[in-house]
């Protein structure tokens, strides 16, 4: 199959893709990092535990459109192209979040104001669902052979640095300003700046050249006018794995990047300088911790890293949260960082699996609705259910059962994957129809 053109050109791809991840993920953990203020300001309650709720309720809701998302995007960049899609993606998340930090308060205008916080979560949900796998398979089909994992692992890994940047935000404002300043105006800055962001990878964005896979499926007349539907009908099996290991996926990353800096200060007791402190050193310990493992996965696979990953998630899960819960800024830093790290190994090479698993004819589609069915189950509701279990078991362990409960699970489901790293991105089925697919489902190494 045909690479893109010049270094430059696949650097101009990497970049396009880590700013995508980026301002993807920024727009939804700057959300949950300002939580406590959007609590008071859009539900005003007596109750502090049924405002935090309700505002961890809207932090999900933001998943119900990632489905649709996906649907929508998947099917407009597997018909289409990748390319165009992507630079509309990157520009309806960013004006939904500076949506969000103009938006009037509930003592202004009422019960309008949450309803609109709703719509503007809706929206960012609906172009996180086409980000995550349209920039990743676009980079995947750019890649030279044999080094899918690491330059996916890497641009995957930027998902991690929002939260670094957006903690550390966060604590430069609300200790360079007074308290009522920031619940006032200046929690609406971080907002503000996610549409800044938006406009950037919208430039690099719109310079990247198209997928050549997408090329070579065009140019042999088997782009799908209808992937869904080819989906569902020809690689149910497929779809299934992509959604098991993202279910891990979501539940540790927004454990991570959602929950755990709310869950020190709320359940825990920490202050808000050293739980957002210690959160962005083990987001930045998986952020190392990613690429690092895709490229492993290059060399032994995919399925014996995400293996390992899993494995590890399940055993260090509860005495992460034991350490990060004893109190104090090192106990925090050594707890999340060691479940990050965990985590990582996991989330290293599964971007690359999601993409492999599928033809490029439905690569789009099929990567983006298991994957975001699976971060609406188990990614957007993890800050919600992990206050619930903690308030109805009174156990500061028990997000972390959970979290190891479901790691075992996929760790089981795991060791079903076909191994795909020595597999053609390009499918037989994308250069040669139906049947040639059939009798060689994953593709040639050719």
């Amino acid at each position: 199959m045909p690479h893109a053109g010049d270094s430059y050109g696949r650097r101009r791809v990497v970049a396009s893709a880590a700013i995508g991840q980026f301002v993807e993920w920024y727009d939804f953990v700057i959300y949950a990092y300002t939580s406590s203020v959007v609590a008071t300001l859009f539900f005003p309650a007596e109750d502090r535990v049924a405002s935090l709720l309700a505002t961890f309720g809207v932090y999900a809701v933001g998943f119900v459109m990632r489905p649709v998302g996906g649907v929508v995007f998947g099917h407009l960049g597997d018909v289409l192209g990748r390319r165009g899609v992507l630079a509309f993606v990157i520009l309806l998340m960013g004006g939904s979040t500076a949506a969000i930090g103009l938006l009037p308060t509930y003592a202004s205008i009422g019960i309008l104001a949450p309803i609109l916080l709703v719509v503007c979560r809706l929206l960012q949900g609906m172009s996180a669902g086409g980000e995550a796998m349209g920039s990743n398979a676009l980079v995947a089909e750019h890649a030279p052979d044999g080094r899918r994992g690491r330059w996916v692992g890497f641009t995957y890994s930027f998902a991690n640095l929002p939260g670094v940047f957006a903690a550390l935000l966060v604590l430069g404002l609300t200790n360079a300003m007074t308290a009522q300043a920031w619940s006032e105006w200046g929690w609406r800055i971080p907002f503000l700046l996610g549409g800044v962001l938006s406009l950037v990878g919208l430039y690099i964005r719109a310079r990247v050249q198209e997928s050549p896979a997408f090329t070579t499926t065009r140019q042999a007349h088997q782009v799908t006018k209808a992937p869904l539907l080819t989906l569902f009908r020809t690689h149910r099996r497929e779809l299934l794995l992509a959604f098991a290991m993202a279910a891990l996926s979501g539940l540790g990353f927004y454990s991570l990047a959602g929950y755990f800096s709310s869950y020190l200060t709320e359940s825990v007791g920490l202050s808000s300088n050293d739980s957002l402190l210690s959160n962005s050193v083990a987001l930045f310990a998986a952020f190392v911790a990613m690429p690092l493992a895709g490229s492993w996965s290059d060399r032994v696979g995919r399925r014996k890293v995400l293996l390992v990953g899993a494995a590890a998630s399940a055993i260090v899960a509860v005495p992460a949260y034991a350490i990060a819960g004893a109190g104090g800024l090192l106990p925090a830093i050594a707890g999340q960082t060691l479940l990050a790290v965990a985590l990582g190994t996991f989330f290293g090479p599964v971007g690359i699996v999601f993409l492999e698993l599928f033809p490029t004819r439905i690569r789009y589609s099929g990567a983006s609705v298991g994957y975001n069915a699976a971060y609406v189950a188990f990614g957007g509701t993890a800050p919600l259910f992990g206050t619930w279990l903690v308030a109805q078991t009174g156990s500061l362990l028990a997000p972390a059962v959970y979290t190891a409960l479901l790691a075992a699970a996929v760790f089981a489901v795991a060791t079903r994957l076909p191994e795909t790293h020595t597999s053609s991105i390009v499918h037989a089925e994308d250069v040669a129809g139906r049947a040639d697919a059939d009798a060689n489902p994953l593709g040639g190494n050719g």
